[in-house]
């Protein structure tokens, strides 16, 4: 099953609507089912994680699993249903999924093609009304390309709420893939931007080397009043240079860590950061994000792109 899409935007602007998870839940649900994205690795063997809820309260949960990725042009995922943890549902049907970007006269155009298994598989999926969805899903993708505003690579970092103790915090980091990184990873350089509110140092950056190990991070005041204060947790997941899952605790602080999953992606205009919390419990996120973490973040990744990217 082919679906062809043209659009007056380049192509550039729609490969993002599709790259960044803030966008894409906006338009790959139908009129009526809106789309979580709890996870969004857009790189070869990355996994993207989503359901869409309905009218009712009803839950559909899908995954992709990308097979290709060529930033820009195309890219290929296996596309299934998904059971309440996010892993695939083997017992559900699944499809190959081919996305192709091309330029046009006035902009840009999707072709999207679908391999199904076997025609029954297709006649069932078809019947169960995957072609009006798909269309009523892709009739939204105009509204989101044309926001330019909301996510220009201009914009300070921002935090959404997923779900009941989850957050996303997003942010377009001027810089490549590479570059950002090796700044979040090498300790010369985490220390020249990482460094908290003005009047605070970074004077411990202990980096967990391989899954397994322990990382540690302490901050003290320089300037400012206050006492020195760290985080310490594991690293469970890497693929560098786009993914990294780590536990994270405050040193001293009892209770079940924090989940922190870093995934970094090209987009036109440098990196997208991407940085899914999910906390032990909503009084915890509420806390947290009531101490004005995403202002405290933004400052460093100002930090980040002048002193470290820009040099």
């Amino acid at each position: 099953m082919t679906i062809v899409a043209e659009f007056a935007a380049p192509v550039s602007r729609l490969w993002e609507a599709y790259a960044d998870p803030r966008q894409l839940e906006r338009f790959w649900g139908p009129v009526g089912w809106p789309a979580t994205v709890t996870r969004h690795d857009m790189y070869p063997g990355g996994i993207t994680n989503y359901y869409m809820s309905g009218p009712e309260g009803e839950i559909s949960r899908g995954y992709w699993e990308f097979l290709k990725v060529d930033p820009g042009h195309s890219f290929e995922v296996l596309d299934g249903f998904a059971l309440e943890d996010g892993a695939p549902n083997r017992e559900a049907p699944s499809m190959r999924m081919v996305f192709e970007f091309s330029e046009t006269a006035a902009g840009s155009r999707l072709d999207m093609t679908t391999h199904f298994s076997s025609l029954e598989e297709l006649k069932s999926l078809v019947e169960q009304g995957m072609e009006e969805g798909t269309a009523s899903a892709m009739s939204q993708m105009d509204a989101v390309i044309t926001d330019l505003r909301s996510y220009a690579a201009e914009m300070p970092a921002s935090i959404a709420l997923v779900g009941d103790t989850q957050a996303r915090v997003s942010r377009i980091i001027h810089g490549s893939v590479d570059q950002v990184w090796a700044a979040h990873h090498e300790p010369s350089r985490l220390k020249r931007w990482n460094l908290g509110p003005d009047g605070w140092a970074l004077v411990v950056a202990d980096m967990a080397e391989e899954v397994g190990s322990q990382y540690r991070f302490e901050w003290e005041p320089t300037t400012a009043e206050g006492e020195r204060f760290g985080f310490e947790g594991e690293l469970l997941e890497i693929n560098a240079p786009y993914r990294e899952v780590t536990t994270e605790n405050m040193i001293g602080m009892a209770g079940p860590p924090a989940r922190n999953e870093l995934t970094l992606t090209p987009v036109a205009d440098g990196t997208l950061l991407t940085l899914h919390i999910t906390y032990p419990s909503a009084e915890l996120r509420e806390m947290v994000i009531g101490t004005g973490m995403v202002d405290g973040m933004e400052i460093g990744y100002q930090r980040l792109e002048r002193e470290v990217l820009a040099a």
